[in-house]
Protein backbone atom coordinates (compact mmCIF):
# COMPACT_ATOMS: atom_id res chain seq x y z
CA UNK A 1 0.00 0.00 0.00
CA UNK A 2 1.12 3.63 -1.03
CA UNK A 3 2.54 5.41 2.25
CA UNK A 4 -0.24 7.97 2.57
CA UNK A 5 0.85 11.48 2.00
CA UNK A 6 -0.96 14.55 3.61
CA UNK A 7 -1.87 18.19 2.39
CA UNK A 8 0.86 19.03 5.42
CA UNK A 9 3.56 16.75 4.41
CA UNK A 10 3.97 19.00 1.08
CA UNK A 11 4.59 21.84 3.48
CA UNK A 12 8.00 20.23 3.26
CA UNK A 13 10.41 19.97 0.51
CA UNK A 14 11.45 16.44 1.78
CA UNK A 15 7.60 15.24 1.58
CA UNK A 16 6.81 17.46 -1.81
CA UNK A 17 9.84 15.11 -3.42
CA UNK A 18 7.56 12.21 -2.58
CA UNK A 19 4.48 13.74 -4.33
CA UNK A 20 6.91 14.47 -7.18
CA UNK A 21 8.08 10.68 -6.62
CA UNK A 22 11.76 12.48 -7.01
CA UNK A 23 14.52 10.78 -5.29
CA UNK A 24 16.44 13.36 -3.28
CA UNK A 25 19.62 11.10 -2.91
CA UNK A 26 19.69 10.35 -6.26
CA UNK A 27 20.36 14.18 -7.28
CA UNK A 28 23.37 16.39 -7.91
CA UNK A 29 23.89 19.80 -6.11
CA UNK A 30 22.74 21.48 -9.06
CA UNK A 31 19.26 19.26 -9.50
CA UNK A 32 18.10 19.37 -5.89
CA UNK A 33 18.74 23.49 -5.88
CA UNK A 34 16.55 22.73 -9.13
CA UNK A 35 13.70 21.60 -7.64
CA UNK A 36 14.07 23.95 -4.40
CA UNK A 37 13.89 26.57 -6.46
CA UNK A 38 10.35 24.85 -8.17
CA UNK A 39 9.27 24.19 -4.37
CA UNK A 40 9.80 27.62 -3.20
CA UNK A 41 7.77 28.85 -6.09
CA UNK A 42 4.83 26.71 -5.28
CA UNK A 43 4.74 27.28 -1.69
CA UNK A 44 4.75 30.85 -2.63
CA UNK A 45 2.03 30.73 -4.67
CA UNK A 46 0.37 28.51 -2.11
CA UNK A 47 0.36 31.09 0.32
CA UNK A 48 -1.08 34.08 -1.79
CA UNK A 49 -3.57 31.49 -3.26
CA UNK A 50 -7.38 32.87 -1.22
CA UNK A 51 -9.15 30.10 0.54
CA UNK A 52 -12.96 29.20 -0.10
CA UNK A 53 -13.70 30.00 3.86
CA UNK A 54 -17.40 29.30 4.80
CA UNK A 55 -19.67 27.79 1.77
CA UNK A 56 -22.80 29.75 1.23
CA UNK A 57 -24.89 26.84 -0.06
CA UNK A 58 -28.63 26.54 0.29
CA UNK A 59 -30.86 23.85 -1.49
CA UNK A 60 -33.35 25.16 -3.54
CA UNK A 61 -37.17 24.33 -3.44
CA UNK A 62 -36.51 20.37 -4.53
CA UNK A 63 -33.04 20.03 -3.95
CA UNK A 64 -31.09 17.84 -1.73
CA UNK A 65 -27.32 18.81 -0.99
CA UNK A 66 -25.35 15.72 -0.52
CA UNK A 67 -21.32 16.77 0.88
CA UNK A 68 -17.97 14.64 1.49
CA UNK A 69 -15.96 16.29 4.26
CA UNK A 70 -12.54 15.80 5.85
CA UNK A 71 -12.56 15.87 9.40
CA UNK A 72 -9.03 17.40 10.20
CA UNK A 73 -8.84 18.26 14.11
CA UNK A 74 -11.44 20.61 14.82
CA UNK A 75 -12.11 21.57 11.10
CA UNK A 76 -14.61 20.11 8.52
CA UNK A 77 -13.48 20.62 5.04
CA UNK A 78 -16.11 20.31 2.27
CA UNK A 79 -13.87 18.37 -0.74
CA UNK A 80 -17.37 18.01 -3.23
CA UNK A 81 -20.70 17.76 -2.96
CA UNK A 82 -23.54 16.82 -5.12
CA UNK A 83 -26.62 19.03 -6.04
CA UNK A 84 -30.10 16.62 -6.47
CA UNK A 85 -33.02 17.62 -8.07
CA UNK A 86 -35.77 15.04 -9.21
CA UNK A 87 -34.38 15.33 -12.51
CA UNK A 88 -31.00 16.19 -12.73
CA UNK A 89 -27.70 15.95 -10.82
CA UNK A 90 -24.30 17.94 -10.36
CA UNK A 91 -20.84 16.70 -8.52
CA UNK A 92 -19.38 19.89 -7.74
CA UNK A 93 -15.44 20.76 -6.92
CA UNK A 94 -15.27 23.68 -3.86
CA UNK A 95 -13.08 26.26 -6.04
CA UNK A 96 -11.55 29.84 -5.08
CA UNK A 97 -11.16 30.58 -8.88
CA UNK A 98 -14.73 31.07 -10.13
CA UNK A 99 -13.64 30.57 -13.62
CA UNK A 100 -12.61 27.54 -12.90
CA UNK A 101 -16.25 25.59 -11.80
CA UNK A 102 -15.10 22.31 -12.39
CA UNK A 103 -18.09 20.09 -12.16
CA UNK A 104 -19.87 16.38 -13.30
CA UNK A 105 -23.63 17.38 -14.81
CA UNK A 106 -26.30 14.28 -15.84
CA UNK A 107 -29.37 16.06 -17.31
CA UNK A 108 -32.78 15.07 -17.24
CA UNK A 109 -33.10 14.20 -20.70
CA UNK A 110 -29.60 12.06 -20.24
CA UNK A 111 -27.17 14.17 -20.96
CA UNK A 112 -23.55 13.84 -18.93
CA UNK A 113 -20.94 15.70 -19.47
CA UNK A 114 -17.60 17.21 -17.51
CA UNK A 115 -17.31 20.88 -17.52
CA UNK A 116 -13.77 23.15 -16.39
CA UNK A 117 -13.35 26.76 -17.61
CA UNK A 118 -16.99 26.57 -18.84
CA UNK A 119 -15.81 24.25 -21.51
CA UNK A 120 -17.09 20.59 -21.83
CA UNK A 121 -14.25 18.10 -21.76
CA UNK A 122 -14.38 15.19 -23.74
CA UNK A 123 -17.79 13.88 -26.43
CA UNK A 124 -21.20 14.82 -23.98
CA UNK A 125 -22.72 11.39 -23.41
CA UNK A 126 -26.34 10.20 -23.48
CA UNK A 127 -27.40 7.99 -20.69
CA UNK A 128 -30.83 7.23 -19.16
CA UNK A 129 -33.17 10.38 -18.47
CA UNK A 130 -34.21 10.86 -15.37
CA UNK A 131 -37.93 11.61 -16.14
CA UNK A 132 -38.73 8.15 -16.55
CA UNK A 133 -38.04 4.48 -15.04
CA UNK A 134 -34.42 4.23 -14.14
CA UNK A 135 -32.84 1.00 -14.30
CA UNK A 136 -29.37 -0.06 -12.72
CA UNK A 137 -27.06 2.40 -12.15
CA UNK A 138 -25.04 5.13 -14.26
CA UNK A 139 -21.65 6.46 -12.65
CA UNK A 140 -21.13 10.40 -11.71
CA UNK A 141 -17.17 10.17 -11.36
CA UNK A 142 -14.52 9.21 -9.45
CA UNK A 143 -12.57 11.73 -8.19
CA UNK A 144 -9.04 11.67 -6.88
CA UNK A 145 -6.15 14.49 -5.36
CA UNK A 146 -7.64 16.00 -2.29
CA UNK A 147 -6.52 19.14 -0.71
CA UNK A 148 -9.07 20.52 0.90
CA UNK A 149 -7.33 22.36 4.19
CA UNK A 150 -5.30 23.98 0.77
CA UNK A 151 -8.81 25.07 -1.16
CA UNK A 152 -10.42 26.12 2.95
CA UNK A 153 -13.73 25.15 2.20
CA UNK A 154 -15.43 25.06 5.52
CA UNK A 155 -18.44 22.63 5.78
CA UNK A 156 -21.72 23.66 7.14
CA UNK A 157 -23.32 19.70 7.77
CA UNK A 158 -26.58 22.01 8.66
CA UNK A 159 -26.99 22.79 4.85
CA UNK A 160 -26.51 19.18 3.48
CA UNK A 161 -29.47 16.36 3.47
CA UNK A 162 -26.19 14.26 4.13
CA UNK A 163 -22.54 14.35 4.82
CA UNK A 164 -19.90 11.64 4.31
CA UNK A 165 -17.22 12.67 6.96
CA UNK A 166 -14.11 10.95 5.95
CA UNK A 167 -11.64 10.83 9.10
CA UNK A 168 -8.08 12.06 8.96
CA UNK A 169 -5.56 9.55 6.73
CA UNK A 170 -7.97 8.53 3.72
CA UNK A 171 -8.40 11.23 1.51
CA UNK A 172 -5.17 12.99 0.57
CA UNK A 173 -3.39 14.68 -2.43
CA UNK A 174 -2.14 11.67 -3.82
CA UNK A 175 -4.38 8.89 -1.73
CA UNK A 176 -7.83 7.89 -1.70
CA UNK A 177 -11.01 8.82 -3.94
CA UNK A 178 -14.36 9.58 -3.85
CA UNK A 179 -16.81 7.34 -6.31
CA UNK A 180 -20.30 8.88 -7.11
CA UNK A 181 -22.82 6.66 -8.94
CA UNK A 182 -26.59 7.30 -9.45
CA UNK A 183 -28.16 3.47 -8.42
CA UNK A 184 -31.90 1.88 -8.95
CA UNK A 185 -33.33 0.90 -5.50
CA UNK A 186 -31.93 -2.38 -4.70
CA UNK A 187 -29.44 -2.35 -7.23
CA UNK A 188 -25.63 -2.56 -6.29
CA UNK A 189 -22.99 0.31 -8.01
CA UNK A 190 -20.53 -0.26 -10.44
CA UNK A 191 -17.84 -1.66 -8.91
CA UNK A 192 -14.47 -0.47 -8.47
CA UNK A 193 -11.06 -1.88 -8.10
CA UNK A 194 -10.01 0.05 -4.83
CA UNK A 195 -10.63 -1.16 -1.36
CA UNK A 196 -14.00 0.86 -0.06
CA UNK A 197 -13.56 2.03 3.24
CA UNK A 198 -16.79 3.99 3.91
CA UNK A 199 -20.25 4.32 2.11
CA UNK A 200 -23.22 6.74 2.22
CA UNK A 201 -26.29 5.62 0.52
CA UNK A 202 -29.44 8.36 0.42
CA UNK A 203 -32.56 7.80 -0.77
CA UNK A 204 -34.39 10.94 -0.93
CA UNK A 205 -34.72 10.92 -4.67
CA UNK A 206 -34.83 7.87 -7.26
CA UNK A 207 -32.58 7.25 -8.22
CA UNK A 208 -30.28 6.98 -5.33
CA UNK A 209 -27.16 8.36 -4.46
CA UNK A 210 -24.62 6.41 -3.50
CA UNK A 211 -21.22 7.98 -2.25
CA UNK A 212 -17.99 5.39 -1.48
CA UNK A 213 -15.01 6.46 -0.29
CA UNK A 214 -11.81 4.66 -1.36
CA UNK A 215 -8.26 3.80 -0.11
Amino acid sequence: MQEFLSEDDLKTFEGWLRYQAVDATALSSDDLAMWRGFFDEGRERSLASPKVGLMKLRPAPGQHLYGVAVREGCGLWLTLWIRRSKDECFVMIPCSDPDWNPHNSYHRDGRFHIKSYRHKLGSPQQRQVLTGTFQGTEHLGAFIGHSPKYVGALCDPSVFSGVVEVATGILGPRNGGVVVDLVEPGCEPLTVPNTIVQEGVFRDTVPWIVIRIFS
